[in-house]
């Protein structure tokens, strides 16, 4: 027979994960190939909840969030709940399962939000827990911890990289105009949004026209964020980059890998190399590159989350070979002309599967977001 629901519990795990959630941001796209996790510790004295510790993944993915949350609270987690918002891991490393790790602490109760596909940990670290006593709550704003950690379920069902397709469209539909490099699309809340999308993925990917058209540099430049900038990687199956380029002038600061295809000129890949410039060797297909086997080759590098950002020709072809799990538009009021670059996508065009989940306005522009079921 089910337990009988106490709404007012149900309340309070709820405020606690949607906290553990907002704490688990703080290091997107900084943990390598783990997640990045919240954990908060919460205790009930007499006089209400209060937190008495707090974690999250750590930068490079070690220490766990369990870890973090619990060191330092020593008795204090002695009868107390723990909101994860990620099954704590069951299987052994150097250090011991986190799992394992609540239930030496005296954690008495464990509130978990995404279950784990990872076969090592799917299951099993709630059942650690239920097998030394403690009382376990799964599910808990599930969904939302679901599309926080996308990139991360994504790369352990599909092996390759949650794909987020980003694009700036004019109001009518054009989203830049050829031969005339970056053109302003957004205004400045809206572009500081973008910024806040790059700072939280593992890469940011264009093909090699937007790189010879723009000559972007694709970093994160919102004061205080600018260490958040991901990894940059340029679809450049000739090794058509120049030299010169913004992308290789920063490349000390923020890695840049560049996709290339066979016989590409040895003495610039060289040249390249010395700069500090890593190369993908990439499968090609009809003439491009194999854009599946790119994915699988990112995650096996250890980036769960790709933000593509342009232009047309790039954003198609990954529509073509179904790999966007995200779609990001943001209309701009000003119109391009006729001489603009058509959008690929837009509004009305959303491929079937995807489900629109957010609508948002960043001054005068609107931003909508459409999410493929996982």
């Amino acid at each position: 027979m089910a337990a009988a629901s106490n709404p007012v519990q149900e309340a309070i795990d709820r405020r606690y994960m949607a906290a553990a959630l907002r704490l688990s941001r703080r290091n997107l796209g900084r943990t390598a190939t783990n997640p990045s996790v919240g954990t908060l510790i919460v205790r009930d004295d007499g006089a209400g909840p209060m937190i008495v510790g707090s974690g999250v993944t750590a930068i490079g993915g070690r220490p766990h969030a369990e870890a973090e949350a619990l060191a330092g609270v020593g008795e204090l987690a002695r009868g107390a709940t723990a909101y994860v918002t990620l099954e704590p891991c069951a299987h052994h490393g150097r250090t011991p399962p986190c799992a394992n790790a609540l239930v030496n602490a005296g954690i008495a109760r464990v509130v978990g939000a995404a279950s784990d596909p990872d076969p090592r940990v799917s299951g099993k670290g709630y059942a650690i827990l239920r097998a030394a006593g403690v009382e376990v709550v799964e599910k808990v704003l599930a969904a939302e911890a679901n599309a926080q950690l996308a990139g991360y379920l994504i790369r352990s069902l599909r092996k390759r990289p949650e794909v987020t397709l980003k694009l700036a469209l004019s109001s009518d539909g054009k989203i830049g105009r050829r031969g005339q490099g970056q053109v302003t699309i957004t205004g400045e809340i809206a572009r500081r949004e973008v910024q806040m999308m790059r700072a939280e993925a593992d890469a940011i990917l264009i093909g090699i026209g937007t790189a010879l058209e723009d000559d972007p540099a694709l970093t994160v430049r919102l004061p205080g964020l600018e260490n958040r900038s991901p990894a940059r990687i340029v679809l450049d199956r000739d090794l058509r980059l120049p030299e010169t380029a913004k992308l290789v002038a920063d490349v000390d600061r923020v890695p840049l890998h560049l996709a290339v295809g066979e016989g590409v000129d040895l003495q610039r890949k060289a040249a390249f190399e010395r700069r500090g410039v890593r190369f993908i060797g990439t499968d090609t297909h009809n003439g491009a590159i194999a854009l599946p086997e790119l994915m699988e080759d990112l995650a096996a590098l250890g980036m769960a989350t790709v933000l593509v950002e342009g232009g047309a020709a790039t954003a198609s072809a990954f529509l073509a070979d179904s790999l966007v799990d995200r779609i990001v538009l943001f209309r701009g009021v000003d119109e391009i002309g006729a001489d603009g670059i058509a959008s690929p996508i837009n509004e009305g065009s959303i491929p079937s599967g995807f489900t629109a989940t957010r609508e948002m306005r960043f001054g005068d522009d609107i931003c909508r977001e459409w999410v493929r079921a996982l």
